[in-house]
């Protein structure tokens, strides 16, 4: 299934990346950006702006605030996570705190995650 997206969101994507937060540019810059497998920083799909998407192993990734876990925030990451799903796209999120405090730990299991999709891969 191809990715569909809302063009209106490109403009509010392109400010993101200039304006990632303190854990998502640890992330980026400190792992991401020269992984072997290409990842993109704030790539729409459907009608959100995922974190971090690797077309290749089909993963989101997702960094969550504080925000995150208010009753409006898990509600919308619920319906968000539904939406993804259906293009077959996996999900996975750390906190902010775990960026903060295990980043090697965060980047092992992202590392393990795609291995894992990419050996079942056809």
């Amino acid at each position: 299934m191809s990715l569909t997206y809302n063009k209106k969101l490109i403009p509010l994507a392109k400010a993101l990346r200039t304006k990632m937060t303190r854990q998502e540019r640890h992330l980026w810059y400190d792992f991401l950006r020269n992984y072997p497998i290409r990842f993109q920083r704030q790539k729409t799909i459907d009608n959100y702006i995922a974190d971090f998407y690797c077309h290749k192993a089909k993963l989101v990734i997702e960094i969550d605030g504080s925000q995150h876990y208010t009753e409006e925030g898990l509600e919308y990451d619920e319906i968000r996570t539904n939406i993804l799903q259906e293009y077959r796209l996996e999900i996975i999120r750390f906190t902010n705190v775990d960026i903060d405090r295990n980043f090697v730990n965060v980047c092992q299991a992202i590392d393990n995650k795609v291995k894992q999709v990419l050996s079942t891969t056809p």
